[in-house]
């Protein structure tokens, strides 16, 4: 194998591996935030009779989640639910706003 081509193959190894680092890092700052997305947004689960993402029904569907900035899932500001009750996303699925069957 000639140096030139043994170059470019180090080179391209070199890049993936480094373009493997930069997306785990990028998926390791971000978490799943459960009850903050409007409907049709969600990036997945948004429970029984959906398939994955876009599917959630109703806004700030609690079974629903979207990836959002670690550290920053109950810091979003959403509005308070019809009786005036705050609400705020979770880590963990909830069980509010759920589309009536």
């Amino acid at each position: 194998m000639s140096s030139t081509l043994k170059s470019v193959a180090l080179m391209g190894a070199v890049a993936a591996a480094l373009s493997s680092h930069a997306t785990t890092t990028e998926a390791a700052s971000k978490e799943k935030c459960f009850g903050v997305s409007l409907a049709g947004q969600n990036d997945c689960a948004a429970g029984a009779g959906t398939t994955c993402a876009g599917t959630s029904t109703v806004d700030y569907q609690g079974n629903a989640w979207t990836l959002v900035d670690s550290g920053t899932c109950a810091d979003i500001e959403l509005p308070a639910m019809a009786d005036g009750t705050p609400r705020a996303g979770s880590l963990e699925e909830l069980d509010r706003d759920l589309p009536q069957a």
